[in-house]
């Protein structure tokens, strides 16, 4: 026959998610001159980057579908998303064309 085996777990050995809060951590790391330089470095990325997650999430897609309807594959999708927080392989205005397309929307690029 088999053994059964009991675990007991002590009060403070159970695991407790920790909460993150991006503003908050974020506001503390700003506090860094050397952080605040090299965030500030990336602010059109994250405008990018934003625009083209309000654009998904106003069009109600997740990554998979938006990518079925630019022809791509749900991690080149990913990639591309995760490329403009990086700085790397920037996508293509091309790309991101299909990419507004596929949301129902227009690129639309503005120097201020």
């Amino acid at each position: 026959m088999g053994r059964k085996m009991i675990i007991e777990i002590e009060e403070e050995d159970r695991y407790e998610p920790v909460v993150f809060d991006v503003e908050k951590t974020t506001a503390e790391w700003r506090k860094d001159p050397a952080f605040r330089t090299a965030y500030d470095a990336l602010e059109d990325e994250f405008v990018a980057l934003e625009a083209l997650l309000s654009a998904r999430k106003t069009a109600g897609f997740t990554q998979a579908e938006v990518a079925d309807r630019m022809g791509i594959k749900p991690s080149a999708l990913a990639r591309i998303e995760a490329s403009l927080g990086s700085r790397k392989h920037s996508p293509s205005l091309e790309t991101l064309r299909k990419y507004a397309r596929a949301c129902g929307k227009r690129l639309e690029i503005k120097i201020v």
